[in-house]
């Protein structure tokens, strides 16, 4: 049994300490606000497999998959679903791009079938657009973000091997013969290791190690609506989403009709997954410089709730919620790489200048002290590689036995 001091309360965290304790380690869980405020309860929720890149994306993606079902059969109130998600399709280009995906050797693994329209909308009937066809995705699933932090918290709060103080800025690391971390009330938290999951925040405490990690922030617009009324039986996203994620990638993408300009001035793509309350997630945008804006706009707003109203032919629900996040990214590599495309993603990421990059070139994940990983930077992935990232995390600093990727 080891001592761990996991420093950040949103859902890297969160499944970071849920690992620990299940492994049988004692673990102090710190949250400088009093819970979780970041892109960690400001998302869709989505575990999104389909769209991962080939190789150790997707390994990842598949046994992250395997992971959130494995936790919510512990604690059933992070609302995980396995619902599938259909992208659909409105034209010739874009059904030439799923129909080349469909015919790899990993459609498999992701899950993949091509649907005619007749068939999206007998899969979802709530999708009463003209579709054309559609790309079902059986392993994609989802949760409920704003519930899990505290739903994995109260989990654990029984167990006897697990504090968490919220309101505890850490100021302090240090390497004294173990580990020793200071928080802004001068209490201070000796242990065996330490995992720090401070998200977008790249100053603080982990600033002196993340300035010149290759990584950068971007900003998005979401909304949430009221009851839909009936039920959207996946998660849904538009063909503009096959420029976004790359296992896309491919001579039938490089042939795709240009974005429309609006939306590609907002790096759009439209995701939509139904709460269980009802209410749908609505997104997203993608804006990379900074400084961002502190208002929200209203033409991206404008531009989505089009998007929706056309693929569910009826108006949307009011809306009852609208928000923008900030997460961080694992950038793209200075040279020799070019983005993926005009939203960003990259077909390789960036290494590590520093340390030992353990992240796959995925994320970031430096031991920047003996028995202190820094974990941030998965970008759009964080929800869905939160669980294996803990546990490729928890390996490296032996608090777990070696465990699978696939």
């Amino acid at each position: 049994m080891a001592r761990l001091v996991v420093v950040g309360g949103g859902v890297l965290g969160s499944m970071h300490a849920w690992m620990a304790v299940e492994a049988g380690h004692d673990v102090v869980h710190l949250e400088r606000e009093a819970g979780a405020r970041g892109a960690s309860v400001r998302n869709f929720g989505l575990v999104w497999v389909s769209g991962r890149a080939r190789g150790a994306e997707l390994e990842l993606a598949v046994r992250a998959r395997e992971l959130w079902e494995r936790v919510a059969g512990r604690i059933p109130a992070i609302g995980f679903r396995a619902n599938g998600s259909i992208t659909v399709i409105t034209r010739d280009d874009e059904l030439a791009v799923i129909s080349e995906v469909c015919a790899r050797a990993d459609a498999v693994d992701r899950g993949l079938r091509l649907l005619d329209g007749d068939e999206v909308t007998a899969m979802n009937p709530a999708l009463r657009g003209l579709a054309l066809a559609g790309l079902y995705a059986s392993r994609d699933a989802a949760v409920e973000p704003r519930l899990v932090p505290a739903a994995v918290r109260d989990s654990l709060a029984g167990t006897g091997r697990y504090r968490f103080l919220p309101g505890r800025e850490v100021v302090d690391v240090q390497d004294s013969g173990g580990v020793r971390v200071t928080d802004a009330t001068g209490d201070v938290w000796d242990a065996d290791r330490a995992v720090l999951c401070t998200g977008a925040w790249h100053a603080g405490v982990a600033g002196r190690w993340l300035a010149d990690a290759p990584l950068r922030r971007v900003r998005l617009h979401m909304m949430q609506t009221a009851p839909l009324g009936e039920t959207l039986t996946t998660s849904v996203a538009d063909a503009d989403s096959l420029r976004y994620y790359p296992a896309y990638e491919g001579p039938a993408l490089r042939r795709l009709a240009p974005p429309d300009p609006a939306g590609a001035a907002w790096g759009m793509q439209l995701l939509m997954v139904q709460r269980l309350d009802g209410g749908l997630t609505i997104g997203d945008t993608h804006l990379y410089t900074e400084p961002f804006g502190f208002d929200l706009e209203e033409e991206p707003y404008r531009l989505l709730t089009r998007r929706v109203e056309h693929l569910l032919g009826r108006p949307l629900p009011a809306v009852q919620r609208r928000w923008t996040g900030v997460y961080s990214q694992l950038a793209p590599a200075a040279a020799g790489t070019a983005d993926h495309d005009r939203l960003g993603n990259t077909a390789g990421m960036g290494e590590s200048t520093a340390g030992t990059d353990r992240g796959l070139g995925i994320y970031l994940h430096r031991e920047v002290l003996p028995g202190v990983h820094l974990v941030t930077g998965p970008g759009g992935r964080g929800m869905t590689l939160a669980p294996v990232i803990a546990e490729r995390t928890l390996v490296a600093a032996g608090l777990l036995d070696s465990a699978p990727t696939s």
